[in-house]
């Protein structure tokens, strides 16, 4: 590779002489005139390559200056940026909230305190996942002709508390509280049924005094069959319970007869008059027992499920209590069903068994404990879009009762028949057959109810009622019974 090196004008005017000088020595020199001629024209080249090269360094020059420039801007705008990346290190080490930070540490911090007040909000909600709640009061006012009129009112507050889950295995614990005042007519009318079911107060207090108790506290645990199964995909179920209950939690459920704070009153509508108003189930004065439950749930076929429950209360011939009332425990057992008729209609179907070997002979003079057993069958069916009939029906096989054998049938009907969706109509009636033992010559009582539940909003409800009682007590000389009522119903 050859390389040149630039010349200056002295040294290329000296070579240009010399040059010319070789060359006059190869040929004929030429003339003075000439050789000036000559050298002008080299001096003037000269001079242009020198124009040239003097403006080539001036853009040189100029091409290397904003290049310089650029360089000493981006040193500083990297301090600047050192600056900011220590300011924010330094802001960032605090939790404190300054005006004096960078815009941008408090925007973040803000954000970081905002999105830790969201987290500890949703872990409250977690905390809270499955918790249930709620609160009802009730006053009820009746009026008699010969009793006069009684006014009473119960308080219900519940709450179910999920427990963290063992495996596959679901749990809770559920606990009601209830406080009340007023024994309303039940305790001055001499009949089988009791007209006024939402009356409650402590036997042991008088009816000026309100009451206050823990009526249910029990443990529930949901178990997914097979054991060891995929639980999403379980078609099985086998529940547990134990603890402080009522019985017609688990028992004699009826979906159009089973709330007395909201449908029929009358205590031979809303359980087995045989269980309930004759005094089978064995629970205390408040209505409750100790006991235990097992129940199997199948639902391999959505449209037709079953269930088949065994259930172990305490019984007594003062009621159940904590001492011995599990020494002969009574038991219930049931079998259920859900079915669909009607062109798909929905009903509950229940077919029931009871023993209780603590039962009371109906004369109070016998004070020897007696063995009850009977069995009975509960089933409610929709037959329209607001049309629900019901059906209860109660059979003594052994023991000394007032009457052995209960009939009752009724139904609800939704408001929307009338543009009053929210608002329902209830009819039902009921025979309580006496017993040959206590009154051959008697056909038994004769019950029926209407009532109208209004509601005024969501919490609120008025259920205007009127109840007739035929032969109370079974006797057919006794004049016939009219009891008229208004209930108030606050549901939170």
């Amino acid at each position: 590779m050859r390389r040149t090196f630039p010349l200056s004008a002295p040294k290329a005017l000296a070579l240009g002489a010399a040059l010319l000088c070789a060359a006059a020595g190869a040929q004929a020199a030429p003339s003075q005139a000439e050789l000036i001629k000559l050298l002008e024209k080299l001096s003037q080249r000269v001079e242009r390559l020198e124009q040239r090269n003097t403006e080539l360094e001036r853009e040189l020059r100029a091409a290397h200056a904003p290049q310089s420039q650029a360089a000493a801007n981006v040193e500083e705008r990297v301090q600047v940026l050192e600056k900011q990346q220590e300011s924010l290190a330094r802001s960032l080490e605090t939790d404190a909230i300054s005006e004096k930070e960078p815009e941008l540490t408090m925007r973040l911090k803000a954000i970081e305190s905002q999105a830790q007040g969201m987290l500890a909000a949703a872990r409250k909600v977690d905390a809270l996942d499955g918790i249930s709640a709620g609160l009802s009061l009730t006053t009820v006012v009746q009026k008699n002709a010969t009793a006069g009129s009684q006014l009473n009112y119960r308080g219900d507050g519940y709450i179910s508390l999920p427990l963290e889950a063992i495996g596959n295995i679901k749990h809770k614990v559920f606990a009601q509280f209830r406080l009340g005042q007023g024994a309303g007519l039940n305790e001055h009318l001499s009949t089988y049924s009791a007209p006024n079911a939402t009356a409650f107060r402590l036997a042991s207090l008088p009816n000026d005094d309100s009451a206050a108790m823990l009526a249910q506290a029990w443990y529930q645990a949901d178990i997914p069959l097979p054991f060891g199964g995929f639980a999403p995909r379980s078609k099985e179920r086998l529940e547990v319970n134990f603890g402080k209950m009522d019985p017609f939690v688990f028992f004699d459920q009826n979906g159009a007869a089973g709330d007395e704070t909201r449908q029929f009153m009358n205590a031979a509508f809303v359980h087995n008059p045989l269980l309930d108003a004759g005094h089978d189930i064995g629970v205390d004065g408040n209505g409750f027992a100790p006991g235990m439950r097992l129940s199997y749930y199948n639902v391999q076929d959505k449209q037709q499920p079953w269930r088949l429950s065994l259930g172990v209360f305490g019984a007594g011939k003062r009621g159940a209590n904590y001492e011995h009332s599990l020494a002969q425990p009574m038991v219930m057992v049931q079998a259920e069903t859900e079915q669909r008729f009607f062109g798909g209609l929905a009903g509950n179907y229940r077919v029931y068994a009871w023993r209780n070997p603590q039962a009371a002979h109906y004369d109070e003079s016998i004070t020897e404990q007696e063995v009850h057993t009977g069995w009975g069958i509960s089933a409610d069916q929709r037959v329209g879009d607001g049309v629900t009939l019901f059906g209860r029906y109660g059979h003594q096989v052994k023991g000394n009762v007032r009457f052995n054998r209960a009939l009752t049938l009724g139904a609800e009907l939704n408001g929307s028949y009338w543009d009053r969706g929210a608002d329902s109509l209830g009819l039902a009636f009921g025979l309580l057959k006496n017993s040959r033992s206590f009154n051959a010559a008697g056909s038994g009582e004769q019950v029926a109810e209407l009532y109208y539940r209004y509601r005024i909003n969501k919490q609120f409800e008025l259920s205007p009622n009127i109840q007739y009682i035929g032969h109370p007590g079974g006797d057919r000389g006794a004049d016939a019974m009219k009891i008229l009522g208004v209930r108030a119903q606050l549901t939170y």
